[in-house]
């Protein structure tokens, strides 16, 4: 048997691309490795804070991450996704720059678990900053006229203090679960007839299963697609 070459790694299903950032990752979060039982490369990309891609919607941003996701691709991996739900501006572009499948946000999920639900359900939308998300960032994902319930995380004080603005670096979990808690019931309150939840920020992910036993809905984030992405690019089961 012969064995191919020209790959610095094997056996490595994903590479993330990595915001610099430096708050805590719990369990669950797509930074997390021990998220997942396969290996994981990652690449940070210097400079790339959130504040950067969020907020100021950084141009400059984009090569930098196109020239990350193809030394992850140099390096061996077989697919490719990002650290944070609001990469999906760029997913064409970094798409476009690899051969290998490139999934920058879990926003993606939405246009499939808009097609799971009744024509009468709509999809709760749970994501970093909704004044920052744009109808760009939407078709960058490939939603269209897909009906949504969005709900953003910003009014919220410690997560805006630690995710978005940076002031420092600790977060108290149970204040995080009822910030975050706060933010969905107010959403289903609003929207009754949401049918699902998808999760587009990764710092949510350790809440997803609180979040189900909750409020009773599906709840899909950017750890459980990595996990179906996985699966398929280096497939061992039938």
């Amino acid at each position: 048997m012969i064995l191919q070459g020209g790959f610095n790694y094997y056996g490595i299903p994903l590479g993330v691309i990595s915001l610099e950032s430096f708050f805590p990752k719990p369990e669950g979060h797509i930074k997390y490795a021990a998220s997942f039982d396969f290996p994981v490369l990652y690449k940070t990309v210097k400079g790339a804070t959130v504040d950067r891609l969020i907020r100021e919607r950084d141009p400059a941003l984009l090569e930098p991450f196109i020239e990350a996701a193809r030394e992850l691709e140099r390096e061996g991996v077989r697919a490719i996704t990002g650290s944070c739900g609001f990469l999906a501006l760029h997913q064409r572009e970094i798409a476009d720059a690899v051969r290998v499948p490139v999934f920058m946000s879990s926003l993606i999920q939405v246009p499939l678990v808009s097609r799971m639900l009744g024509s009468g359900a709509k999809v709760g939308v749970v994501v970093a900053n909704s004044n920052a998300l744009s109808i760009d960032h939407l078709r960058g994902a490939g939603i269209a006229d897909e009906p949504l319930a969005i709900a953003g995380m910003q009014e919220q004080p410690q997560f805006a203090d630690v995710i978005l603005h940076g002031r420092h670096n600790d977060l108290d979990m149970d204040v995080f679960a009822d910030e975050l808690c706060t933010v969905v019931e107010r959403m289903l309150a609003a929207n009754p007839n949401v049918g699902a939840l998808v999760l587009e920020c990764t710092d949510l992910s350790h809440f997803a299963p609180a979040l189900h036993q909750r409020f009773g809905l599906p709840v899909f984030d950017l750890t459980s697609l990595t996990r179906m992405v996985a699966g398929a690019v280096q497939r061992t089961r039938a």
